[in-house]
């Protein structure tokens, strides 16, 4: 899942950047609201955390002007305002959440997989695609009886084409949702990542779940 954060405290927006990677998710950050719209409306993200305070556009106007844009991806808001006032406003603007400055990192990654969850078309915190299993909870990988230990990124991609299965999944695609927007796609990088990927997933077993699709990308799918 990809994460765009906005945040002009520059300490803050590195530890919030290092905490979600380490919870396998793609992160963006920007430090000023007119940045933080221009990717919002440009760029397949998963959800936003948005700080209200900051410069150039505030958080509410950001707000305000994706969900004009018809823009429906979940917005946590993080705020140091404490008034009811002021958390109706941001929640009015077309937030889903708020979280008030100082916050504790749990329950900054709590409300992020409630937020992915009430926007997931799936109600279960498990994908499965033949007889692998993605525990999104847990982030643990099975495989029938194999438990397959996966690196932050081999997460993320393997997540990214379980909720993809069947559809053919291009690099700028991968690039865009596991690496973040400023990646270098000439790099065979995501290559070497769908094998390593492949060696775990599919090495043992019988019937291949990741098929390549020459001259386009990859696949993941339950059938030859």
């Amino acid at each position: 899942m990809r994460i765009l954060v906005i945040e002009d405290e520059k300490k803050v927006a590195k530890f919030i950047k290092r905490g979600l990677e380490e919870e396998h998710y793609a992160v963006d950050v920007v430090h000023d609201g007119e940045s933080g719209l221009q990717l919002g409306k440009t760029e397949p993200y998963d959800l936003l955390v948005v700080d209200i305070m900051i410069p150039k556009k505030d958080g509410i106007t950001v707000i305000k002007e994706l969900r004009s844009k018809k823009i429906t991806i979940p917005i946590l808001i993080l705020t140091a305002k404490t008034t009811v006032e002021e958390r109706v406003a941001g929640l009015d603007a077309g937030a889903d959440d708020y979280l008030t400055k100082p916050f504790a990192m749990e329950e900054l990654f709590a409300r992020i997989r409630s937020l992915l969850r009430r926007g997931a078309a799936e109600k279960t915190p498990m994908l499965r695609i033949g007889d692998l299993e993605l525990d999104l909870v847990s982030h643990k990988a099975k495989r029938a009886d194999k438990m397959i230990e996966l690196t932050a990124k081999e997460y993320g991609l393997l997540e990214y084409f379980m909720r993809n299965k069947n559809r053919v999944l291009s690099r700028t695609l991968i690039s865009e949702h596991i690496w973040n927007y400023n990646f270098d796609t000439g790099t065979n990088i995501i290559d070497v990542y769908v094998n390593h990927l492949r060696q775990k997933v599919d090495n043992g077993f019988e019937k291949n779940l990741i098929h390549t699709v020459r001259g386009v990308g990859y696949m993941m799918k339950d059938s030859e």
